[in-house]
């Protein structure tokens, strides 16, 4: 499908300080990198413990002294939906380990980059 852009979703747990910190770091390089127009970057927390909150003022702070405005991002918990509409879900910590029921056909396509035990989950599309 011409123009289609690729979909990727940063996920922690509250969705308040790694994963929008990733999604505005990803933005950044890829408007650096001219591909902004091409890739779609969201976040989500496997958990709804900060539904509608602005980043921790912490975490906005770092990202502010490098270059990164994360104060337009606000908190939403991942959703069923999520796992159709998005290519790539990468998960700190790992999404299985948070006790998040995972849809059966997704849970198949778990892949832990890198190896297991390192902290990293991707959800691959099919």
């Amino acid at each position: 499908m011409a123009g289609a852009k690729t979909r990727v979703l940063m996920v922690c747990t509250g969705n308040i300080c790694r994963s929008p910190t990733a999604e505005g770091v990803l933005r950044r390089k890829l408007q650096d990198a001219g591909l902004a127009s091409q890739v779609l970057v969201d976040s989500a927390g496997t958990h709804n413990f900060h539904p509608g909150k602005a980043p921790d003022a912490r975490s906005q702070k770092h990202a502010a002294q490098r270059g990164y405005d994360l104060a337009p991002l606000r908190a939403r918990q991942v959703t069923d939906e999520d796992f159709e509409r998005f290519d790539l879900i990468l998960c700190n910590p790992p999404y299985v380990e948070t006790g998040a029921d995972l849809p059966p056909d997704v849970a198949r396509r778990i892949e832990e980059v890198p190896p297991a035990g390192a902290g990293r989950v991707v959800v691959r599309a099919q």
